[in-house]
């Protein structure tokens, strides 16, 4: 989402660049979507509806919960909270404008509209990054030093550690956003995806845009490589300290708390360097754009079905809810 790593474009296609010298402020960018595709434009509607709602739903449930259980008073649950929020915020930055476009005709987005719409989705999108990265931390902590777990993840360094997150988000993204506005548009510009992208901001600008795209080249691989630098070595470790465990109920416990966790930067990371490496040709923009579904839509909708299904403590809360909600509904 916050960048191409420049070496491998994202697809996109300038139709119809106006001649006349108009501001940045009256150009506007067209969304095509999935709109080679007419008769899938009310199923997917429907689709993409369903899994936002299971999103938000999910992660927004998955919020409630570990307010209300005590036993989630922990830095797992904490970084897990965060997460929760992360995945609703960045998917609610992209679904409502590709369900929008799915029933209009008109797909149009103005200049600023598709600029935060960038911006909120890159934020969100590096401050998963490295929650990832600080909850590998907090497991690598938990199975390695088991004893020293409570005063080394202290609920300062954990609000540190979030706050930190956040922070580089935003910190970078707006950098990358002052750099689009920086650039000059003009008229209308079709973009071949459902989302404001990077590349395809930056394909359609008339200006040089060697600088920003160095800047945000480095900013992408700096999170990427410094994220799995974290997170590598925490299940290196994890998996040797396991290994070394002497009863089988023992490994089985430490695998089980790290499971799901695995299969979250699996997804995530997996998904984004499939993206970004698609080779740049027309045959590949109907690939790119289902990635990039997976990514910004369905990830978000994965992330709390994982950590639940997963975690005993999760689907007892949710059984007790659900039996004080049935024993009240009696009364």
């Amino acid at each position: 989402m916050y960048n191409n790593f420049n070496k491998c474009n994202f697809p996109t296609t300038n139709v119809s660049r106006s001649p006349e010298n108009q501001s940045t402020e009256a150009a506007t960018f067209i969304l095509l979507g999935f709109s080679e595709y007419p008769d899938l434009q009310v199923p997917l509607f429907l689709l993409f509806l369903i899994i936002y709602l299971i999103t938000v739903l999910g992660n927004l449930g998955m919020i409630f919960i570990i307010k209300i259980n005590p036993k989630f008073n922990n830095p797992m649950y904490y970084f897990l909270s965060h997460l929760s929020f992360v995945d609703f915020c960045y998917s609610s930055a992209v679904t409502p404008k590709l369900l929008e476009n799915l029933i209009v005709e008109d797909r149009t987005i103005a200049f600023a509209g598709c600029i935060f719409q960038f911006l909120f989705a890159c934020v969100f999108v590096v401050t998963e990054t490295y929650l990832l990265a600080v909850m590998a931390y907090d497991r690598f902590v938990a199975v390695c030093n088991p004893l020293l777990y409570t005063t080394a993840m202290s609920h300062k360094l954990c609000a540190l550690l979030v706050a930190a997150s956040y922070s580089w988000g935003i910190l970078g993204s707006l950098t990358i956003a002052c750099f689009l506005v920086s650039l000059s548009y003009k008229g209308k510009n079709i973009i071949n995806n459902f989302v404001c992208e990077y590349s395809a901001i930056v394909s359609v600008s008339y200006s040089d845009p060697y600088i920003i795209q160095e800047i945000t080249f480095v900013f992408a691989v700096f999170n990427e490589a410094a994220s799995l630098m974290i997170i590598l070595p925490s299940y290196a470790f994890i998996f040797i300290t396991v290994l070394k465990m002497p009863s089988t109920g023992g490994r089985q416990k430490a695998f089980s708390t790290c499971a799901s966790h695995l299969t979250a930067i699996a997804i995530f990371h997996g998904t984004i360097l499939f993206i970004y490496c698609v080779p740049n040709s027309k045959d590949s923009w109907l690939l790119i754009k289902v990635a990039s579904v997976f990514y910004t839509v369905v990830i978000p909708m994965l992330n709390p079905l994982i950590y639940s299904l997963r975690n005993k403590d999760v689907k007892e809360t949710l059984r007790k809810l659900f039996s004080t909600k049935l024993y009240c509904d009696k009364i």
